[in-house]
């Protein structure tokens, strides 16, 4: 086929999680489901961090960001794949599918971004105690979440910039179930040396960096953990941070999953299965680890239905 380039009318198929029919209402069911979890999960944290004033500190700040960027990273992916289950079509535009790409990188880096900001509350929490309320003001969270976003925002329109210089071939079929930088890199017609180094480069920068800060920061959680006197000491320390570290295992965890199994082997299957680990499954295990791990959580999530009530008593 002769390579073109972007067009409006130009179309990607997308290969989905299995071509077999008896599979897809099965699958449309269970991402069905696994979607509305995810999304119901995250606004209850997001309702009950910003209505219960205890909860107003900045790692129920930042909690409350990342279930936010959860459902958002969720909807980025979820809905189309359902679209094209339930319709029986594969098909994606275009435009579609570069703003699939931009606002998946987008999430996708927040989400680092937000775990390393809450591995560095807990560092300023546990290691220096005495200067927390001086370190993780207010202003200061609410700033270093702008700049995440517009950082983010930027170098990923940049990637949607470079990709539309970018031919590919009429029908051109991608074997994933979203549009993902790679995926779309892999299956162009013209050269894509340039597209490549940047986006090696932001891995390093959204991935490798955030994951050595949160390294660094549970480091030295753990040096200062083992100069405690007493178990007790401990073992509040560690409720703190246990919460936000089996997070950051499941969400670096399943996202290295992705590339070692799309470099150990060339089934595109296996890589779909492993991108559903980190793109379906952890924003929707994320509200259940926060709130069935951390008692401060359960109880404004016991709370909010009286202060919904009051609420609708005062309209």
């Amino acid at each position: 086929m002769t390579a073109q380039n972007h067009t409006g009318e130009s179309r990607f198929l997308l290969l989905g999680l299995s071509d077999d029919p008896q599979l897809q209402p099965i699958l449309f069911g269970i991402f069905l489901s696994m979607y509305l979890i995810t999304v119901l999960g995250n606004l209850l944290i997001i309702l009950a961090v910003t209505s219960d004033p205890h909860l107003h500190t900045p790692m129920y700040f930042f909690l409350s960001n990342l279930s936010f960027v959860d459902i958002c990273f969720s909807t980025t992916t979820i809905p189309k794949m359902l679209v094209n289950i339930q319709t029986q079509r594969k098909d994606i535009s275009y435009p579609e599918c570069l703003t699939q790409v931009h606002f998946f990188m987008i999430f996708g880096g927040m989400d680092n971004f937000l775990l390393t900001a809450m591995a560095y509350d807990c560092f300023v929490a546990i290691c220096h105690p005495l200067n927390y309320p001086v370190i993780m003001k207010p202003h200061f969270c609410g700033l270093l979440v702008l700049v995440s976003w517009l950082l983010i925002f930027c170098i990923s329109l940049f990637h949607v910039l470079l990709m539309r210089k970018l031919t590919f071939s009429p029908g051109t079929t991608i074997p994933h179930f979203f549009c993902e930088l790679p995926q779309v890199l892999q299956v162009a017609s013209s050269d894509t040396l340039i597209n490549d180094i940047w986006m090696y480069l932001d891995f390093v920068l959204f991935c490798v960096f955030p994951a050595l800060g949160i390294f660094f920061s549970y480091h030295q959680i753990l040096s200062s953990l083992m100069k405690l006197p007493n178990k007790a000491s401990k073992h509040k320390a560690f409720s703190i941070c246990g919460s936000h570290l089996c997070v950051v295992s499941l969400f670096y965890g399943t996202g290295l999953g992705v590339y070692l199994s799309s470099a150990v082997s060339s089934s595109a299957h296996r890589s779909k299965v492993a991108s559903v680990m980190y793109t379906v499954i952890t924003p929707m295990l994320n509200p259940f680890i926060y709130s069935l791990r951390n008692q401060d959580v359960m109880g404004a999530l016991g709370r909010l239905p009286g202060r919904v009530v009051s609420c609708l008593d005062g309209l």
